[in-house]
């Protein structure tokens, strides 16, 4: 599965539930919400704040250690 910034939280974490240790190590601490799994990252990351790229390049780094 490709992930990208229009990618939703939910479909991620049923792709890779590691992905959530990512996002909470991010400062994504909501991941577990029920309304998180419909945002995309994108969105997800402008509610908190985040640089969704730099969110987006710690998930590729985790994903390719884990290969």
């Amino acid at each position: 599965m490709e992930i990208t910034k229009e990618t939703l939280i939910g479909e991620m974490l049923k792709e890779d539930m590691g992905i959530a240790y990512v996002l909470m190590q991010c400062g994504m601490h909501c991941v577990g919400c029920p309304a998180s799994a419909g945002e995309s990252l994108e969105e997800a990351c402008a509610v908190h704040g985040m640089d969704v790229d730099e969110v987006l390049n710690q998930i590729e780094a985790y994903r390719a250690s884990v290969k």
